[in-house]
């Protein structure tokens, strides 16, 4: 029976354990209708005040109001800007939603019983995504599957580089420890398997959609369930 030379994988979260549109149409609205309201309520709280502050040094105005600051983050929202004091509270709401039950991190059907399975079989399982650590844990925390957090060993976010960099991955390689060769990306975006396959890891392709083209000399497969390590 083959063995698998895997001994670690490495996987991104949107398209790949959960569905783009829990992202796009269920996160960043809870967020976007929240947040102006939100930093109004807890203007006072240490951290909240924090990135208050990075948003009025970021629009270059120490005196805008909570009004102005709110607007402002509604428009990165609208404009989908990377911007840390966005994401930091965006972070902090979708935790609030997390907490008091009214958002459940998706997962695709067969992602929690998968990973399981291959934590089981002692393969080392980690996540690299462009959310950040905090946003992270919550989605697999509070997964629809309960509590995931404890299988991974590394949640990696762009604090590290950028995803279609392979400096990223030569990163993420030296803070495993393992050969290039050993570990395993997963993603739906050939440019990010790209840069994981310059920086020597194998890589496959999550193809959520069936669409059957367009990951270049990545293999693809539908789902975890058709991933057999044993063949890499």
């Amino acid at each position: 029976m083959s063995v698998s030379v895997i001994k670690a994988i490495v996987t991104d979260i949107e398209g790949t354990t959960t569905s783009i549109s829990f992202v796009a149409d269920v996160l960043f609205p809870y967020a976007r209708e929240r947040i102006a309201r939100f930093v109004i309520e807890h203007a006072q709280d240490p951290a909240v005040s924090a990135e208050i502050a990075a948003v009025r040094a970021e629009i270059n105005d120490s005196g805008a109001s909570l009004e102005k600051v709110g607007q402002v983050l509604v428009g990165w929202i609208d404009q989908d800007k990377k911007i840390t004091p966005l994401k930091t509270l965006q972070g902090l709401i979708w935790r609030s939603g997390y907490e008091d039950g009214s958002l459940k991190g998706h997962l695709y059907p067969e992602v929690a019983a998968r990973l399981q399975a291959w934590k089981a079989a002692g393969i080392q399982l980690n996540v690299y995504s462009s959310g950040s650590e905090a946003a992270q844990k919550l989605l697999f925390g509070y997964s629809e599957a309960g509590d995931l957090t404890p299988l991974f060993d590394h949640f990696f976010d762009t604090r590290i580089g950028g995803k279609r960099e392979a400096a990223s991955y030569r990163h993420i390689r030296e803070t495993l420890g393992f050969a290039a060769d050993e570990i395993l990306f997963l993603s739906d975006i050939v440019q990010e398997l790209d840069a994981a396959a310059e920086a020597g890891l194998k890589t496959i392709a999550l193809d959520r959609q069936c669409i059957g083209e367009g990951f270049g000399a990545h293999p693809f497969v539908h789902n975890f369930d058709q991933i057999d390590l044993s063949r890499l």
